[in-house]
């Protein structure tokens, strides 16, 4: 009997459980339905973070009225701007909270909802700078963009200007208070939600918008999300949720919007002809990509040389009988292998200039300087260590043997000790160049266009993720093994018992 009435109340669960989940399927089909959407929290007023690290902004409470209306949840994941369309394009994100106009070019591979905000293009500047009034003032200037903008097309139709670009427009803005750039070419409404809150209060913006811009959210081509968010969004500008997170955001009453985007979503064709496409796209960007890899050597080649004189010095103090000596050599190293490379490069390029104009002062960097200095010193962290491990590998005896024979300290050094220990440096030597050479990649973080950016910069336009990046990983492992091979071939030529043999 027992045995029946467990059997009895494990048939009653199972049934239980069944007449359960064929309810959640017949309830609908976005009732517990849950969206990732891609943000990048730092674009305020539309997008970022609170002192709490809240997520907050215009597009979030809007898409969470939207979600709350049409009856599904968000899931909110980082990502940089530049990554969003490659990310919707692999549908490995729903849609995005991202201001992101609505053009042609993006209307061919991602699908847009209606538009939920009316912008446009605006000039900022320094408010001591008289000379940029209009946008052909700006022929000839240093222009910052962030990646993957309309400003920063828009930018590329002015004669002789440099433009910079960024990964973010916080960092565009910063560049341009601490006079690494010109002008900033950015949305109208970001640049004054900075100087109203006060951490833009030493710029302006210059003159009228220079071009008239509709938002939508984006989603993959096809997706089926699309009707919904657009159910939502016309449900809240209907009911006058959308004029009050307006008015709370901007202090003012929303203007007039089309229910339609003035560029219809387009459906892109796939078949043999992509495969040609993509080939052509791969042909036509290695010669940019083989240019950034030239400049990705002379940033290796120049910090290595430096990484070595500099580590060189620090590993001999590290072997100093001074204790202050060692203890200094010992911070710095503790210093600059403790910390991330990435923080190094962001200290050195944006926080120095901010930290010198905090004394009244102005310290203006080239890219090109603080690219150098970052990497030499941080590489010199590690090159200390190597040649102070290189050292303390040959046998005290040798000095001893030397001294003996009348030779100074210095003289053992350099006759004795140093090439033998060079020999047994060689390998992590060539390993550390490597690194660095690799790690050249993350100078991008401030504009430098080495290989890595450049590949970036193509992307930006082309929407060609998988392509470009696949060559871009191609062109540093050809670097890679071309550089492993000459660091052999040259650890074999100072193998004293292979010479014998010879």
């Amino acid at each position: 009997m027992a045995r029946l009435t467990v059997i009895r109340w494990l048939i009653l669960g199972l049934s239980c459980l069944f007449l359960l989940s064929g309810c959640s399927f017949t309830n609908g089909s976005t009732a517990g339905k849950t969206l990732t959407v891609a943000v990048e929290p730092t674009f305020p007023p539309f997008e970022f973070q609170s002192g709490t690290s809240e997520l907050q902004g215009f597009d979030v409470d809007l898409m969470n009225a939207i979600a709350q209306s049409a009856g599904f949840q968000v899931k909110y994941q980082n990502m940089p701007f530049a990554g969003m369309i490659p990310a919707l394009q692999t549908q490995t994100v729903d849609a995005a909270v991202a201001a992101m106009t609505i053009t042609a070019q993006r209307a061919k591979i991602i699908s847009f909802s209606r538009p939920y905000f009316k912008s446009g293009l605006a000039i900022a500047t320094r408010t001591d700078n008289q000379n940029i009034t209009n946008f052909a003032s700006l022929k000839n200037k240093i222009i910052g963009v962030q990646i993957g903008t309309t400003g920063a097309l828009k930018a590329k139709s002015l004669p002789g200007s440099e433009i910079r670009t960024f990964n973010d427009s916080p960092l565009t803005l910063q560049a341009l208070i601490n006079g690494n750039v010109d002008a900033v070419l950015n949305d109208q409404v970001v640049i004054l939600y900075g100087i109203k809150s006060g951490n833009l209060n030493r710029l302006k913006v210059v003159s009228s918008l220079l071009t008239e811009e509709f938002y939508g959210f984006p989603t993959p081509k096809g997706s089926p999300n699309l009707d919904l968010i657009n159910q939502g969004l016309a449900t809240v500008l209907k009911n006058g949720t959308y004029a009050q997170i307006y008015q709370k955001w901007f202090g003012i009453q929303p203007p007039q919007l089309p229910e339609k985007s003035p560029i219809e979503n387009q459906t892109s064709k796939k078949g043999v002809s992509e495969l040609f496409t993509s080939l052509s796209i791969i042909f036509k960007s290695l010669p940019v990509l083989l240019g950034g890899a030239l400049v990705t050597l002379e940033l290796t080649t120049l910090s290595v040389l430096l990484g070595i004189l500099g580590g060189s010095l620090i590993g001999i103090v590290r072997l100093s009988p001074a204790l202050p000596l060692r203890f200094c050599a010992g911070a710095y190293v503790d210093f600059f292998r403790g910390t991330p490379l990435l923080v190094q490069i962001f200290m050195i390029y944006f926080g120095l200039p901010a930290l010198a104009q905090t004394f009244g002062f102005t310290l203006n960097l080239n890219r090109l300087v603080a690219a150098v200095i970052a990497l030499s010193l941080n590489s010199a962290a590690y090159i200390a260590e190597i040649v102070r491990a290189g050292i303390q590998s040959i046998e005290p005896g040798q000095a001893e043997a030397s001294q003996s024979l009348g030779l100074s300290s210095v003289q053992t050094m350099r006759y004795v000790i140093f090439p033998q220990a060079l020999r047994r440096m060689l390998p992590p030597l060539g390993n550390q160049f490597i690194s660095l050479l690799k790690d050249t990649s993350l100078v991008a973080v401030i504009g430098f266009e080495e290989l890595f950016r450049k590949g970036q910069l193509i992307v930006a336009e082309s929407y060609r993720s998988f392509e470009i990046y696949a060559t871009v990983a191609l062109v540093y492992l050809f670097l890679t093994l071309l550089f492993s091979q000459a660091f052999s071939r040259w650890e074999r030529s100072l193998n004293p018992i292979k010479k014998q043999s010879k």
